[in-house]
């Protein structure tokens, strides 16, 4: 019996991250949580932009101009194109066994066929096989004989004007291949499953891999604050932990845990800021006059501007304070103005704004210094004095993660999650016309009798300070941030922790001086749990100096960018004008969130 469900490509691999995902995502359409959001739209309108550049380079074809869920007007257009035996195919579209695919391009050669796939990445990702594989499963249960199959996706190297290396295409037809066995019972599974009730799947690693559900807000609707998957660089998402038993990380022994990671479980256990000692030495890397930069910019798939690549990073725009006679800060600003190539007037804004400054303070510096090493390959007659900037920046974030945590942190070393748990203050960061900044700030913030400020007697390393530059350290061996593992952790062969079920018994923390070794040095990669848990849990959000912004991180702040740049003459002067001025303010409070960082970090040193 037929299914009266239809699984298309986007549904299938849905399916394979989640079932609960993809029952929600065909029952319920129209749910809130599956309306894009302004950054989300974004990136699918790139995508889009891109697979319609990626036809020109296989020329000849026909599109398939149809509504997406016109079906039957779709799969008659494709039949009539085969049989007219174009060259390509665009949006070539097949259903079968309960399953629809519309191909981004169907490249035909002679009698048969080849599948392209097209990825606005610059690189083939594991998630991408089961797209192709489906679709590849599709055509031949349509009667089509495929020879091969192919992801289309961006070349980093690529280079603008010179465009014609704008793509590359890869054989995948073997790891296609490899799926095609357990297709047909993968997909006779989703459709079972669809017919049914709410399937029941527990949170874990799924959640967040490949791709961040949509639907996280419902299934960790009852986390508690602390959960494991807020453990600073929990693998996998703290998968393990989880399927052993752990719950929050106040139930988590001490032994197997970084140093950073047994920060937090003291910090949440007790309360209280944990302060290590060595913070006021590491502190003395700001040399005043001090001044703190922060960019925000553009990073267009494909390139517009000389010399750049897909995905680079191009700064737009700059907000700078400096320090002044009399204590006082002086705001410096820039923005762009239009979609010509910004980085020469920017460049020159930025060498006027640093005269004078003995030290450059910028929050994950490595950013700013790329973005600053790249503007002087572009604007090479001023490349000494950006490079002398760049020699410049001092980084307060591996100086925080080594030596300070907030049980508010949760996990997450981010200007937005440390200033308003350390800095739980609001900040009016515009400058007013006089070039100083205003702030505002709530007389109700407490004292600090909450901070364990620990002495070199309590064993930790007094020695161990970050490079404050953001340069990489020497780093030790990958095992060596790990403490030998006791009773409940156990470090396994891959560097990661294997959890056994808690036990009443919290072993004491006693620290070698071997633990201040650096927490970098830790042999998986952080993954993106929802941090802090998603709405309608009982986490606690500390008050931010964000919230009443009306652009208030990056990501839209990006989008707002391109907005402004790219179709400007889309809104009115009015529109523009109060665009700009929101990203100013946006980019004014980053500035004026690190002088206040720093005024704090020296408080508790």
């Amino acid at each position: 019996m037929a299914s009266r469900y239809r699984l298309s490509k986007t549904r299938f691999t849905a399916g394979l991250q989640c079932h609960k995902q993809l029952w929600w995502k065909v029952h319920e359409p129209d749910a809130p949580e599956l309306v894009p959001t302004p950054a989300q739209q974004a990136v699918f309108d790139q995508g889009t932009r891109v697979g319609e550049v990626a036809r020109t380079y296989v020329p000849g074809g026909a599109l398939v101009d149809a509504p997406h869920n016109a079906f039957a007007r779709r799969l008659a257009t494709t039949k009539r194109l085969l049989e007219q035996r174009v060259p390509a195919v665009y949006e070539a579209s097949f259903d079968s066994g309960g399953v629809y695919a519309a191909v981004d391009i169907l490249e035909r050669d002679g009698d048969r066929f080849r599948l392209i796939e097209v990825k606005s990445s610059t690189r083939i990702k594991d998630e991408h096989i089961p797209d192709v594989a489906v679709q590849l499963h599709v055509l031949r249960a349509a009667g089509l004989d495929v020879e091969g199959a192919e992801l289309m996706h961006l070349n980093r190297e690529c280079t603008f004007p010179d465009l014609e290396d704008l793509f590359v295409r890869e054989d995948v037809t073997g790891a296609a291949e490899a799926w095609q066995p357990e297709l047909p019972e993968l997909i006779a599974g989703q459709l079972r499953m669809l017919a049914g009730g709410l399937p029941d799947v527990p949170i874990g690693e799924h959640c967040t891999k490949p791709y961040e559900c949509p639907f996280m807000s419902r299934c960790w609707a009852g986390v508690p604050e602390h959960h494991v998957s807020t453990l600073y660089r929990a693998p996998h998402g703290g998968a393990a932990l989880i399927a052993a038993g752990f719950e929050t990380i106040a139930e988590l022994p001490a032994d197997g845990l970084n140093a950073v990671q047994a920060r937090q479980r003291e910090a949440v256990l007790t309360g209280r800021i944990v302060v290590e000692p060595g913070l006021d030495r590491a502190l003395r890397v700001f040399d005043s006059p001090l001044a703190f930069l922060d960019f925000e910019t553009v990073a267009p798939a494909i390139p517009v501007w000389e010399g750049c690549h897909p995905y680079e990073q191009v700064p737009v725009q700059f907000s700078f304070d400096v320090e002044a006679a009399g204590e006082t800060l002086v705001h410096h600003e820039w923005l762009a103005d239009g979609p010509g190539d910004p980085r020469p007037e920017l460049a020159r804004a930025l060498v006027a704004a640093c005269a004078g400054a003995r030290t450059v303070v910028a929050y994950n510096a490595g950013f700013e210094r790329g973005c600053i090493e790249r503007l002087a390959d572009a604007v090479p007659e001023l490349a000494d004095d950006l490079l002398a900037i760049a020699g410049r920046l001092a980084d307060p974030l591996p100086i925080v993660r080594a030596h300070v945590y907030h049980p508010d942190f949760h996990g997450s070393f981010s200007l937005k999650s440390v200033l308003p748990a350390l800095v739980p203050a609001v900040i009016a960061g515009r400058p007013t016309p006089s070039g100083h900044c205003e702030e505002r700030s709530d007389d109700a913030i407490p004292s600090d009798p909450t901070v364990i400020a620990r002495s070199p007697a309590d064993g930790r390393d007094d020695e161990a300070i970050p490079s404050p530059t953001g340069c990489p350290p020497s780093l030790p061996g990958p095992r060596d941030c790990f403490v030998p593992p006791a009773a409940g952790l156990a470090m396994t062969e891959e560097g990661t922790i294997a959890a056994t079920p808690p036990s009443s018994a919290q072993p004491v923390i006693a620290r070698s001086p071997a633990d201040g070794r650096d927490d970098e040095a830790i042999s998986w990669s952080p993954p993106t749990p929802p941090n802090p848990p998603s709405p309608g849990t009982n986490q606690s959000p500390s008050r931010s100096p964000y919230a009443d912004l009306e652009v208030a991180e990056g990501a839209t702040a990006a989008v707002e960018l391109v907005r402004l740049l790219f179709h400007g003459e889309t809104m009115t002067a009015a529109e523009r004008a109060h665009l700009r001025d929101a990203l100013l303010r946006y980019c004014a409070v980053d500035t004026m969130s690190m002088v206040r960082l720093l005024e704090r970090l020296r408080e508790l040193a």
